[in-house]
């Protein structure tokens, strides 16, 4: 059996249907299953048994002997989340005792970790271990999940295989959920369908000029691609960058949508609500040697070719993956 949380969320839910697709269908599916929209999401996919997360430990406890994977997505993932109660319960608490039923039953575990580590960069992008008590998140999430991350490495009981990812920023099918927190295809793509133009964040950095904000926009598919890789894999356990190594920027991104959908480009630029606009990471960029070190060799979907396959394929069809 193969545990994925927050499975009816964005990338758990592409990750089953990855799975389903290679042959693994006894799938053990936990999340809180209480947002109907999101239902649509397991619709059509083979799963064992859906698992309410507040009684999940009982069953893992009980059912450790026949897991042999482990995919923990689920977390709390609001940016603009300031309740450090719920994202120190949700993302670090719950998190670390998954992982400690998994090293004390040898169970291999790959869990999310983010982007939103890194803060504004001042320490680089590098995935190295030595640089997690430098970072300085510009968020509560990015706290959550920069506190676990140094937890883990310093256990002295681990699971026999793990792996964190630093998920950049992943767009694709599956999140029409997300609300303010889907990406900028997803709000280009409505923005576009109701008045066939975009309005961008303005940029609020000297450095910066409107639109040219870089980040490291990644593929869900190519996603789910490493965390398999990573399930037979099973070696060189370690906290891995996951984007394509190449940052873009918005105006490249909603370029690429208006293309996409045969449409002229008419793109304006508002100000960044004042509650995010302290907290924005300007420039993100995956150093992604570590994951080709190991032996990852596919290559990245280029921006252009997600946004098409991701428009063309599946908003336009309103299909899920």
């Amino acid at each position: 059996m193969i545990i994925v949380t927050g499975a009816a969320g964005f990338i758990a839910s592409c990750l089953i249907s990855k799975l389903n697709s290679d042959g693994f269908n006894d799938i053990i599916a936990v999340d809180k299953f209480n947002v109907k929209e999101k239902d649509r999401n397991l619709e059509g996919k083979k799963l064992k048994e859906k698992i309410d997360r507040d009684f999940f430990f009982d069953w893992f406890r009980e059912n450790a002997d026949k897991v042999e994977f482990v995919f923990h997505l689920g977390a709390r993932t609001d940016t603009a989340e300031f309740d450090y109660e719920l994202l120190t319960r949700l993302n670090f608490e719950y998190s670390k005792q998954i992982w400690k039923i998994c090293a004390q039953n040898q169970i291999p575990l790959v869990y999310a970790s983010s982007a939103a580590t890194y803060g504004a960069g001042e320490n680089g992008y590098k995935d190295s271990h030595n640089v997690l008590n430098d970072l300085e998140p510009l968020n509560p999430y990015g706290v959550s999940k920069n506190e676990f991350d140094k937890w883990a490495i310093v256990q002295d009981e681990k699971p026999f295989f793990w792996a964190g990812l630093k998920f950049f920023n992943v767009y694709g099918p599956n999140e029409y959920h997300k609300g303010r927190m889907a990406s900028v295809v997803l709000h280009a793509y409505k923005q576009i369908q109701e008045t066939s133009a975009m309005k961008l964040f303005r940029s609020h950095n000297v450095n910066y000029k409107d639109g040219e904000q870089l980040r490291d926009f990644v593929y869900v598919k190519d996603v789910v691609e490493v965390c398999t890789f990573l399930m037979h894999h099973r070696r060189d356990s370690a906290i891995y960058n996951l984007g394509t190594g190449k940052a873009r920027t918005f105006f490249d991104l909603v370029s690429a949508t208006f293309k996409a959908l045969g449409k002229k480009k008419d793109i304006s630029f508002i100000d960044t609500p004042e509650d995010i606009r302290d907290k924005y990471q300007y420039f993100t960029e995956a150093d992604m040697n570590k994951l080709i070190e190991i032996g990852y060799s596919r290559p990245f979907t280029s921006l252009e070719e997600g946004v098409e396959d991701y428009v063309r394929n599946y908003l336009i069809e309103n299909k899920t993956l």
